[in-house]
């Protein structure tokens, strides 16, 4: 194990003395191979609803889901019509990242930030500046449309200027096949490369920091348990109770601009 903390291994340290954020700002600035996981919580300061929350986009909306649902998105037209429309007015066009997002990049600059695993499909952690390659968008993106017929892809801000322009069901120009945001929908396979780099990296770690998210969704919250098994400790931040709070060795609860920032802040650029 690479990080230690007191000269004593990482993992472990949730029972020592002191307030939850102290033994995490201690454990972060000790760790030398970091794995961040992260979920909408951590864009909810930016303006972008999560899904499933009190507020969520869902719980507000259960009809919503069945517009990032695979069969029927290709099947009904209709749903097409309405899932670009809600693309469009989308709080993601606006939004910003913000400290919760920049004090990942602080960490990144560190040298410490192997690998950002992202729950989100906002993109807002490669406009906070990290580096493309250390970010993994496990659901996919919807910066990007992709063609589900020839599979060409570009960002999406052109096709969403013609559904502005009148066409409320794009197509895609090479091959006329349905065009989709580049995310991962229900029903859709994540892509396993993505998947196999993830779980490489939350196995090598020598700490888990999963942020925003409550750890409730598989496969990206297998890198948990992974990450544990082999020897990581493990730093929760999360507004609610997550589905590993009973193994971890800190869960800390607040607003995630105002705890992350006060957490990596206090961790060594060396």
């Amino acid at each position: 194990m690479a990080g230690e903390l007191d000269g004593a291994p990482l993992r472990g340290r949730g029972n020592d003395d002191g307030e939850p954020l102290e033994i995490a700002v201690r454990m972060v600035a000790a760790a030398r191979r970091i794995v961040a996981l992260t979920g909408a919580g951590i864009s909810t300061d930016s303006g972008i609803p999560d899904f499933r929350g009190p507020q969520g986009v869902w719980t507000r909306n259960p009809a919503a889901e069945r517009l990032s649902t695979l069969d029927a998105y290709m099947s009904d037209p209709d749903i097409r019509r309405r899932a670009w429309r809600s693309r469009r007015e989308s709080a993601t066009w606006t939004a910003q990242p913000n400290p919760g997002h920049r004090a990942l990049v602080e960490l990144d600059r560190t040298g410490r930030l192997d690998t950002l695993v992202t729950q989100n499909i906002d993109g807002l952690h490669l406009l906070a500046g990290h580096e493309p390659g250390r970010v993994i968008e496990i659901h996919g993106t919807m910066r990007e449309v992709v063609c589900m017929s020839c599979g060409v892809r570009c960002p999406a801000g052109p096709v969403l200027d013609r559904v502005d322009a009148g066409e409320d069901d794009p197509a895609c120009r090479r091959c006329g096949g349905i065009l989709k945001s580049a995310t991962i929908s229900f029903g859709q396979q994540l892509v396993a490369a993505d998947l196999r780099r993830a779980a490489s990296a939350a196995a090598a770690c020598d700490l888990l920091l999963a942020v925003g998210t409550t750890l409730a969704v598989y496969p990206a919250a297998d890198l948990v348990p992974t990450a544990v098994r082999h020897g990581a400790a493990l730093v929760i931040v999360n507004g609610e109770p997550t589905s590993y709070d009973d193994i971890a060795d800190a869960v800390v609860r607040g607003s995630i601009s105002e705890v992350l920032p006060a957490m990596i802040g206090a961790a060594p650029a060396d």
